[in-house]
This record gives C-alpha cells, structure tokens and sequence, in this order.
C-alpha cells in the first residue's frame, strides 16, 4: 500500500517540512479564497471533519499543534494518531461499533478506509499498524484539494463568523482547555489509560498459545498467556501492593468504566480481573483442550507481529513496578521487552448536553462547533463519527438550512442522543460513552430474546441511514 511520497515511516522531520510548505501554500491561497473552515486538532475528529469539508468543495484550514508540540502521550509526528489501543474494537454489525463501522464506510469515512488499508490480524476486531494507519491519513489529507494544514499550536478559541470546528481531543493543551473552560462555565475531566507493548521475540512461547475467543476471525489472532488460579490470586495481591504513581493534590479521578486501570478492578474483588480482561471463556488451550483459569490476551501492534498490545492493562502502577510484576507475576514474560509502559493521562470533556445546541455548536458562541472526545464521547471510531456529524453540521449551517441531524435509530444518530442528552436517564451526571445499543430508541412492537432485539435494531439502522446518506 503507497501512503504517498516519503510518508512510509513518517519521521518527524518530514512530517514538519511537509507543514512547512503546505502551511506556505495555505498562506499564499489566502489572498486569492480565504478558508471557508477551521479545524482545531488533526486527531481521528479533526482529521474526519476536515476530510469530509474538503470533499464537499470547501476550503479547510486544518491547525495542528504537532510536530511542534505535543502531549505526553503523543509518540509520533504525523495525524491521526491512536495514542492508547491499537484496537478500533468488533467489527461485527451485530455489535453496536461494528454497526458504526459499517455507517461511517457507507459515508465515506477517511478513518474507515485508512483502518481497512492497514488491517492487522485480531480476531472480529478492527485493529491496525498504528503508524502505517497514521501515515494513510497524513497522506489523504495532504494531496487533499482545498485544504491548507498549518502546524501551529491554537491557545485561543478564534473570533466569527466563520465556522471552527474544535476537535482538540481528550489531551488538549492547558491554554486552550482554560479558554474552553471559561467559555463553558467549567470543565470536566476523568482519567483515561494506556496499556504496555511487549516485544514479541520477548514472549515464552512454550508458555503462550494463539487462539482467539471462540475461533473468531483467524482463530489464532490472539497469543494467550494461561493462569492456574494460584498464579492469577498471586498476580491479584502483587497489583493491589504494587507502587502507584501519586496523584497530584488537586487530581480527584473520574475514571471511564469502559478503560478501568487494572489495580482499581483488583481493588473492587478478587475476581473482578477474571471476569474482566483476563476471562478465560471461550479461550481453550488447544495443548490440554481446558479453560486456564484466566488469561492475558496479546493482541498484535503491526503486520508483521513483532510487538503485542497487554489488552487491557492499562495501569497506574509505576514503571518500575510494571516490569517487576508483569515479569514476575504473568506466565509467558518473565524476560519481556517492553516497547512501552502503561501509563494515565486526563481526558478533558465539556457537559455537551447543557453546553452545545443540537448541531454541535456553542449555544453562545454559535460559529464554535465541538466534536470528537472534548464533547464526551469514548473511543477513536465514536470520535471519527462525531468530526462527521459536525462536519454536516457545518455544511447545513453554510447552505442556509435546517440541521439535519442523522436519524436517531442509526448508531451515528444514538451517538448524537447522548451527545445531545437524549438518551441520558433523568438526572443522571453526563459522563463520556461509547456507542452501545442502550443509546438506540426501542424497537416498536415486541422482539423475545436479546439477539433478536439487536437484529432487529441493525435492520432498522440499515435502512434508515439511507434517509441522512450524502
């Protein structure tokens, strides 16, 4: 697959001399059409917002803060980039995400196609070669007609009238957040994690089998490192002693439920972890044909499998720490290389319900449209789809007519029930949230059974979308 010139391994400094000059053009276009657009952040939002107003004939400034700057969390110099997981989660339609896959390809999602392009083996799930994914949306946008990028760090919400879409993610910048946060009337935030990357030529394979749950997508995508209930008790108290690193003073965390640091769940109940990441069901060793106890799934990190995501390990223990236990205390890496640590970082989101109208936009200041996990959704796909609904949104706002909202009883239109606090029970605290089937209306009439409802709201889904399709 060819990204386009020099961006195979996307470095960082031809990432910065590629800015460079279409900054330069974008400043030269300047005086013959100024942008009809700003986007605020090139991550999966931006990047899908900018995308799709290009492709509608618009001019799009797209700003970015990289290579210049960039968070703690933040490894690589090009857009688009999956700071935690590797893992765009299911893609089986049956699954609320995998629904929304199906949506946004039938939308023309660039966030889509660039995971479809750099697939790795995993199962039912979408995951991708993290730079190679990376690298393909740096290189759509940058042959995209009408689009300028310039690599400059934002530290002030701009002025009207003309629209901006802020796309600044779960990390953004101190300056920027405070201007949001006086905007908004306060800021929210919880804590989000990252899971550690091993080496693959680092794993016991002796110890290690591949298989994936139930026998899904390969069968094998998944390296699978077995426990007895004595190793897994053991690996529990060594996690609940192990050194966390120190929340500052003023930190209070909100953790998401969906992305909980494994020491929390060790410290809700001794098998909180075997019913959580580390559940055995469905992942028989085909040596002994029984079910270990529990399990650590290695999900691959590229194409060639040379390193392996620690799924769902996101953790607070210290560095330090994570090698001594994670060695010690998991069968299959007692002389692990890890290619990275698992760590915490803020996630930053405002109250969308009370804050932005329908179309996304500040209630206030009308031309500020929000999009992406700064407005309170979870997860990179959910993200790309929220950077589309904005972008109708914008496009709605431009031609003179009504938003047009995507049809409730699709996954994009549950998102923006929750974005929206449609779907929000009554008096319940707006938290961040993935795309599930509890977000849908219900279906009409009566359907028995669980896997009959869920068909029956992806038929419905299916068709409806048609109605919101370009």
């Amino acid at each position: 697959m060819a990204f386009g010139p020099g961006w195979d391994q996307c470095s960082c400094w031809t990432t910065y001399l590629w800015w460079r000059k279409s900054s330069q053009f974008s400043d030269e276009r300047q005086g013959a059409r100024l942008a009809d657009v700003t986007v605020i952040g090139a991550g999966l939002a931006g990047s899908e917002a900018a995308w799709q107003l290009s492709r509608a004939g618009l001019a799009v400034d797209l700003r970015e803060m990289k290579p210049g700057r960039r968070s703690p969390a933040h490894k690589l110099g090009s857009l688009g980039e999956l700071v935690c997981s590797n893992s765009l989660r299911s893609d089986n339609p049956a699954n609320a995400i995998g629904l929304l896959h199906e949506e946004l390809r039938r939308l023309g999602s660039l966030v889509l196609e660039a995971a479809d392009a750099t697939r790795v083996k995993a199962g039912d799930a979408l995951a991708v070669d993290r730079e190679r994914f990376s690298s393909f949306i740096t290189s759509r946008l940058s042959h995209c007609r009408g689009l300028g990028l310039f690599a400059q760090e934002v530290t002030e919400l701009p002025e009207g009238p003309r629209p901006t879409i802020v796309a600044t993610g779960p990390l953004t910048s101190d300056p920027l957040a405070l201007a949001i946060s006086r905007l908004s009337n306060g800021q929210l935030h919880f804590y989000d994690a990252i899971s550690p990357i091993v080496a693959a030529d680092s794993i016991d394979m002796g110890i290690a089998y591949a298989r994936s749950r139930y026998g899904k997508g390969g069968g094998e995508d998944y390296l699978n490192l077995p426990f007895d209930e004595q190793q897994y008790r053991a690996f529990v108290e060594a996690v609940r002693a192990g050194e966390k690193v120190p929340l500052h003073p003023f930190e209070a965390p909100r953790y998401f439920e969906g992305c909980l640091p494994i020491e929390v769940m060790a410290e809700r109940g001794s098998d909180v972890l075997a019913h959580g990441p580390m559940k055995p069901v469905g992942l028989e060793d085909p040596r002994s044909g029984r079910r270990p106890f529990a399990v650590v799934q290695l999900r691959r990190e590229d194409e060639a499998g040379t390193a392996f995501n620690v799924v769902g390990f996101q953790t607070r223990l210290t560095w330090p720490e994570q090698r001594r236990i994670f060695r010690e205390y998991i069968p299959g890496l007692r002389l692990a290389e890890f290619l990275r640590l698992g760590q915490v970082h803020r996630n930053t989101f405002i109250e969308a319900p009370r804050v932005l109208a329908p179309d996304l936009s500040h209630r206030e200041c009308r031309h500020l449209f929000f999009a992406g996990q700064i407005s309170g959704v979870e997860g990179y796909v959910e993200s790309a789809a929220c950077g589309l609904i904005a972008a109708r949104a914008v496009l709605d706002r431009l031609a003179g007519r009504p938003f047009q909202p995507p049809p409730p009883t699709t996954a994009m239109g549950a998102l923006h029930r929750h974005l929206t606090g449609v779907a929000r029970p009554a008096g319940a605290e707006y938290q961040p949230s993935n795309v599930t089937f509890a977000l849908f209306p219900p279906c009409d009439g009566f359907t028995r059974g669980k896997a009959a409802r869920k068909s029956a709201q992806v038929e419905r889904a299916r068709r409806d979308l048609g109605d919101w399709l370009p």
